[in-house]
């Protein structure tokens, strides 16, 4: 085959830039806009809070701390020069060293009791888990914030969605009105009061979008945004876990080992302990030990070496300083203990809140919604023909609003009541 018997076909290069143009379209259109779920928002404010950019320098500063804390302190060197005037020697006065009578060098180096430095060490250690546990409790008060106000979000998107619907409904039962007025078969109030209607939704409407737009704004505020920065529609909850894994044994059980304040709690017990022990410590003398070369002229004559060390006299002094670290172990054992039981506490409120809401939004779908749906379709027909007042029309229609409303509560009471949960146990569920 030669050069000239091959042709050239553009139909698989056409196909590779229709498919290629189909995915990219593809994925633009699966894009997630923030705000149209949690997990985006969540995944944002970690990401930019500053709150939490604080924190996390703070305790990576706490690292810092720790190889310092546990470090013998830098040796000193001390330089005395004698008889600097050089007396009987007729030189005069000097302050070089090989032009006095005598100079001693001495290097010393402080060396604590054993122990100490692991003690201090251990404080230092123990304030770094403060501090990340300080940060990640930063974290799930911000992210109890964010989840609760994007409940909160979608409850005012939903109420408006909700009633917009309404409304339409309303026009349309405005519209049978009208018919029926023009057959002659109601007055003309009838179709007066769907107007009366409409306009009362309508009012409804610019508080509701209010209250939307406050939600935006406080969402982003949460996000370190501008106030009336862009955000999506939220579109949809998350999946509550299944009830029977909320046994509030085991979620307490949880809480203990996962939760961040109390994570803190415990870090802080740490290290008053630590404190107290190095506290205790000081009982005993710290020592000094040291090299004393002594020179004459440029000749080093002999050598000495030296030891000291502090005596604790101060009893009555050491004995209130351990006295305070005694007290400052057990405060900190208490607030461990009050911050378990406030957590437990808290838990067992947040799941008889969060089982409630379950209920009442299963109620409110499987009888509640499908009764006031029968009983507004019911009432449309027998107002079309005539065999019911507009005043029970209306009234249907309220309560299947009614209805939805609740089921909306119902279920952003559950958000809020999981995110409550979530954040004592210290982790998602």
């Amino acid at each position: 085959m030669t050069l000239h018997d091959r042709t050239f076909s553009p139909l698989p290069v056409l196909r590779t830039t229709v498919l290629a143009g189909a995915l990219l379209v593809s994925a633009a259109l699966h894009a997630v806009e923030l705000g149209e779920d949690v997990q985006g928002l969540l995944d944002h404010a970690r990401a930019q809070n500053p709150e939490l950019a604080l924190m996390r320098a703070e305790a990576q500063a706490a690292e810092q701390r720790v190889q310092p804390a546990g470090a013998l302190p830098d040796p000193t060197l001390r330089v005395e020069l004698m008889n600097v005037n050089n007396y009987g020697n007729g030189a005069g006065f000097n302050l070089l060293p090989s032009k006095v009578g005598e100079t001693q060098y001495t290097l010393m180096q402080m060396l604590p009791w054993p122990g100490k430095l692991e003690l201090r060490r251990g404080v230092a250690q123990a304030d770094v888990r403060q501090a990340q546990a300080r940060t990640e409790v930063a974290w799930t008060e911000l992210a109890l914030r964010i989840k609760t106000a994007y409940a909160r979000y979608y409850l005012a998107a939903g109420n408006e969605r909700l009633t917009r619907e309404i409304l339409d409904l309303m026009k349309r039962v405005e519209q049978i009105a009208q018919v029926r007025y023009a057959g002659g078969l109601v007055i003309q109030q009838d179709a007066i009061r769907a107007q009366l209607e409409q306009t009362t939704l309508r009012s409804e409407l610019i508080a509701l979008d209010s209250d939307k737009r406050q939600q935006r704004a406080r969402l982003n505020a949460l996000l370190s945004r501008e106030p009336n920065a862009t955000l999506g529609e939220p579109k949809a909850l998350r999946a509550l876990p299944p009830a029977g894994t909320l046994d509030v044994a085991a979620l307490a059980q949880r809480a203990r080992t996962t939760n961040p304040l109390l994570q803190a709690e415990e870090a802080r017990l740490a290290s008053a302990e630590r404190s107290r022990e190095l506290t205790f410590r000081n009982r005993y003398p710290d020592f000094t030990v040291g090299l004393q070369p002594t020179q004459m002229g440029s000749r080093i004559t002999n050598w000495g070496v030296m030891f000291e060390m502090n005596i604790p006299l101060q009893q009555s002094t050491r004995r209130s300083q351990e006295a305070e670290a005694q007290a400052m172990v057990s405060a900190a054992r208490a607030r461990a203990q009050n911050v378990a039981n406030q957590l437990v506490g808290e838990l067992g409120e947040n799941l008889a809140m969060l089982q409630a809401a379950r209920e009442n939004e299963a109620l409110v779908a499987s009888q509640t919604l499908p009764q006031s749906d029968l009983s507004l379709r019911s009432a449309i027909a027998g107002y079309e023909n005539g065999r019911l007042e507009f005043t029970a029309l209306l009234e249907a229609q309220r309560e299947i609003r009614k209805a939805r409303l609740e089921q909306l509560k119902a279920q952003a009471e559950a958000q809020v009541r999981l995110a409550e949960i979530e954040r004592i146990v210290g982790e998602e569920l």
